[in-house]
Parts: structure tokens; sequence; C-alpha cells
């Protein structure tokens, strides 16, 4: 019988999916890093759906000059207002597996300065 096996990301991200659940209230803000880009998303894991979402791919982000931190940042902004824009204003931080530093946490400070709770 073969077994996958699981890289520490995806061991962290099962731990602390266990935990962190989005609901229509409080929905989950789901973070992911690759090496290049940073994507977030709201999503209600409830009815399944994805509220809203933003990445350092979609216009306006992209064009921001400047390191890898300041586009997250940026996104983390544009997560915020658009989760406010559909009556959400406060969240479950799901880091994904990723280690609170670095560019996650610059998405989590936007996510923050845009207005959102977690």
């Amino acid at each position: 019988m073969a077994t996958k096996s699981l890289t520490r990301r995806e061991r962290i991200h099962y731990r602390v999916r266990k935990i962190v659940e989005g609901t229509a209230v409080r929905p989950r803000l789901a973070v992911f890093r690759s090496s290049k880009e940073i994507y977030a998303q709201v999503i209600d894991d409830h009815s399944g759906k994805t509220i809203c979402a933003a990445s350092s791919l979609k216009l306006g982000v992209r064009e921001v000059s400047g390191s890898k931190l300041e586009q997250a940042l940026q996104v983390g902004i544009k997560i915020a207002e658009l989760a406010k824009a559909n009556g959400i204003e406060s969240v479950s931080f799901d880091r994904g597996g990723f280690l609170y530093h670095g560019r996650v946490k610059s998405l989590a400070e936007g996510a923050r300065k845009g207005g959102l709770n977690f």
C-alpha cells in the first residue's frame, strides 16, 4: 500500500485547519504564497463558496514598484476593501501552513490596515 509523504507545510496546514473554520458570520481569510506571487481568499466553509479574492497578479497590485513585501501589503489592503464591500468586518486568519513572518505577516498587516478584524 503506497502512502503519500506530506511536506512540512502540508502537515502544519492540516493541523491549523482542524481549528480554523470559516462561517457566514466570520469567514476564513486563506493565504497562499508562491515563490513569485501571493494570493488571498475570503471563504465561507459552510456553503463552500469563495466570497472574494485578491492576488499580486491582479491589475493595480502588480504595478506596485517595490519588493514582494510591499506587494503583499497591497494585496492585504485590497482583500480588506473587497471584504468590506461584501459586508464582512471580521475574519479568521488561515496562514496556510506558512510561518507568520515576511510576506504572510505583511499581508495580514495590510488587511488590518484596511479594516478587517482577526
